[in-house]
């Protein structure tokens, strides 16, 4: 099994080395995920690689390149079970084996149709995702959690007719397949969604029948189960939600109660069960991103600056972007390697992405990375397994 490894990884490294770790002991919440599609009958995973010692057997198969996990997981149905684990994902994080790529969702020519593309270091060929269930959608939402990306709500078209959508679908990074999951208590369009500790929440939007929402749901992935919390103060939609501080941050879009944008931020504490509010916020956000605890933002009205906010003390701070003699005023925002890569909007074959270092000395700040989406990005992601 061991000749799955690519020849240009390291060696099982040494035997010092696995013997250490196999050792290894993980919690009981760290079981198989209920969302997969294949479920074991029991929580063990038989017998992984027979005449090895399980601990030893989960070692090996997660030092496996990632680009083999959806080979590895036609092997047997233990190794299914195990690589689409969170399990696996933690003894990946244990041997120093994570590897991070950025998935991209990018409009067709013309701006019709779309596809997930993933994009990871420069060596790596550019992987194109299975197509997602149902049919094409827009003002949809994206979370990233355990290895999985959820797609979730929107609306549609379906023969000239607009409708609502309450469907959600998880793409498994690891097996490379998607799954429907429970529906939505009340399907929404241009809504805010983000996970905080491992709960995936949506808050506001759009209704079926044009209505502002002010309704949050809140989604359990071991129960694959949506249940609603304490609404929003105020209807909202046209928003985006990120996590701090172990609580959901809402801002930007609009609201019934303001003339124009709004600038407030709703911040709802789980523990609490209850809404706060911070009166200093953005305005119309076209993308955004989180990197090391630290969110920027692009503003419709500003598109040659990062607006970034610092949860630890509510403070805004702006970032010029550089103009690189391209013609491309407008970015969607990506995360790779702690560094922001700006992508282009505009269709330019000369266009080189603009990445953000914020780690790197002054003035050396801003580069260029050839990482770029075969066409205009609609959003991006970063999953790491």
């Amino acid at each position: 099994m061991l000749a799955l490894v690519s020849p240009s990884e390291p060696s099982v490294q040494s035997q010092a080395y696995l013997s250490a770790r196999m050792q290894l002991k993980f919690s009981a919440e760290q079981k198989p995920s209920s969302r997969m599609i294949i479920k074991e009958q029991s929580d063990s995973y038989s017998v992984l690689i027979p005449g090895l010692p399980e601990d030893l057997a989960k070692i090996c198969l997660a030092l496996v390149p990632r680009s083999y996990f959806p080979v590895m997981g036609s092997v047997s149905k233990s190794w299914m079970t195990f690589i689409g684990s969170k399990e696996f994902i933690a003894v990946r994080k244990e041997v120093g084996k994570l590897e991070e790529w950025i998935y991209v969702l990018t409009a067709g020519a013309g701006g019709h149709g779309s596809r997930w593309e993933v994009l990871g270091s420069l060596d790596q060929k550019k992987r194109i995702l299975p197509p997602m269930p149902g049919p094409n959608k827009a003002g949809f939402g994206v979370v990233v959690l355990d290895g999985n990306l959820f797609v979730m709500a929107g609306y549609a078209a379906d023969h000239g007719k607009e409708f609502v959508s309450d469907e959600v679908y998880s793409y498994d990074a690891c097996l490379n397949r998607w799954t429907a999951l429970a529906k939505m208590n009340v399907a929404r369009r241009d809504f805010a969604c983000a996970e905080v500790n491992g709960v995936i929440y949506v808050a506001g939007g759009f209704g079926p029948d044009g209505d502002s929402l002010s309704s949050v749901e809140a989604y359990n992935p071991q129960k694959n189960k949506w249940i609603l919390i304490q609404s929003l103060r105020r209807s909202r939609w046209g928003c985006f939600a990120c996590g701090f501080n172990d609580k959901l941050y809402v801002m930007g879009g609009r609201s019934s109660f303001t003339i124009g944008n709004s600038r407030s931020v709703d911040v709802y504490d789980p523990d609490r069960r209850s809404w706060d509010e911070i009166k200093r916020g953005c305005v119309m956000v076209t993308s955004h991103a989180v990197l090391d605890k630290r969110l920027f933002c692009i503003e419709w009205k500003n598109q040659r600056s990062l607006a970034t906010f610092n949860p630890a003390d509510n403070s805004w701070q702006r970032i010029p972007v550089p103009l690189t003699g391209s013609s491309s005023t407008r970015f969607c925002l990506g995360v790779l390697g702690k560094k922001v890569l700006l992508f282009s909007l505009e269709e330019e074959p000369g266009y080189q992405t603009l990445m953000y270092d914020p780690a790197a000395p002054t003035e050396c700040e801003w580069q260029t990375s050839k990482l770029k989406p075969s066409g205009s990005c609609i959003c991006s992601v970063t999953i790491e397994v």
